[in-house]
């Protein structure tokens, strides 16, 4: 029992997944993990009782089906989100990943096509074509930038069924601007899904694309509580849009998909907004302290406005990752060439990694 017997390209697969590689981001017990942007400081204690007081009280009721609707979890996501929204503009699921599954299994499909602009995240191809729909590799400027023109152009050009704006964009960090989205949006007929995963991160005053949804019914802004809430484990997305699209997205999504844990946790840690937040101005300082480190080592650290540092100017990435991992320091290589990427942790974690990028060598 347990041995091999078959290969996978002697099953009958689909013929569109053949050749596809699964979402792969090294997993390494090493004492420094800054390669999957998670949020390295732990749930504050205060914060974490009362989630778990809220898991206790929900398995009183395990035995029983969960809120389909997850009523009280959306009213959380609106009241957070603010700008006016109710709880008929928000969805949720297990990630933002599963979330953008959701309105690719909706929209996309077989015989259309979702666009993005890479270098991208790259789970919007995985997803894309998991779900039947064919990706399309549309192009940023050489300093990963979009201007409003240049990504319309496109647009029109390609014609998707689906356009996926990264905001700010990972891995590259960069920002994006509200009238990118409203050029897009003003020349397709499709879906815009605008994905604010590490808003938070960006100025105070950066204004978000939920204050575009009011009379964009095909507008989807997309978030996570994995970065800035610290709730990667507990895999927790949303998004607001028109509620007419959040009702396409009951037609395909699982019963009852969210589980009454999930719920309970997510809508706790909701309730505590101001102190789960309250370490991303040190994660933001830590980020701009990689990038202060990295240019004076020689290298050149893209603007970033996230809570990690895509820095570039590197001669072999692979040989400076291997290095790095040997000093106990794991980062990411997202195979843009000459460049490497790395999360700002804490204060600790940022010394440790700087201290083995300058024992590796530095570029001045």
């Amino acid at each position: 029992m347990g041995e091999v017997t078959v290969r996978l390209d002697d099953l009958p697969l689909r013929d569109d997944l053949r050749g596809m590689t699964p979402y792969g981001a090294p997993q390494a017990a090493l004492p420094v993990a800054l390669n999957v942007n998670e949020n390295t400081h732990p749930v504050p204690s205060e914060v974490a009782d009362d989630i778990l007081d809220a898991i206790a009280r929900a398995l009183r009721d395990v035995n029983r089906y969960p809120d389909r609707e997850f009523t009280g979890l959306r009213e959380a996501f609106a009241d957070y989100l603010g700008n006016g929204l109710t709880r008929e503009q928000i969805w949720a699921a297990n990630g933002s990943n599963e979330v953008l599954q959701h309105i690719l299994q909706a929209f996309g499909g077989p015989g259309r096509r979702a666009l993005g602009f890479t270098p991208t995240y790259s789970m919007y191809p995985i997803l894309t074509r998991a779900t039947g729909a064919e990706w399309v590799a549309a192009e940023r400027e050489h300093d990963y930038t979009l201007s409003p023109a240049f990504a319309a152009d496109q647009v029109v050009r390609e014609n998707p069924d689906i356009v996926f704006l990264c905001a700010p964009n990972n891995p590259t960090g960069t920002p994006l601007g509200l009238d990118v989205i409203e050029a897009v949006y003003a020349v397709t007929d499709g879906i815009v899904i605008v994905d604010e995963a590490y808003h938070e991160f960006a100025p105070h005053d950066a204004p978000s694309a939920v204050t575009l949804l009011a009379g964009r019914p095909r507008l989807v802004v997309s978030r996570t509580m994995s970065k800035a809430f610290a709730f990667a484990g507990a895999r927790v997305g949303y998004l607001a849009a028109d509620p007419a699209l959040i009702d396409a997205l009951r037609l395909v999504r699982l019963p009852y998909h969210l589980s009454a844990l999930t719920q309970a946790a997510a809508t706790a840690a909701l309730g505590h907004a101001e102190t789960m937040l309250s370490m991303v101005d040190e994660i933001v300082a830590q980020r701009d302290r990689i990038s202060a480190t990295v240019a004076a080592l020689g290298y050149v650290a893209h603007e970033s406005w996230t809570n990690f540092v895509l820095f570039g100017g590197v001669d072999d990435p692979a040989a400076t990752w291997k290095a790095l991992y040997d000093r106990g320091v794991l980062i990411r290589d997202v195979g843009i060439p000459h460049h490497l990427r790395v999360t700002a942790g804490t204060a600790d974690e940022t010394t440790a990694f700087l201290d083995a990028l300058a024992s590796v060598g530095s570029r001045a």
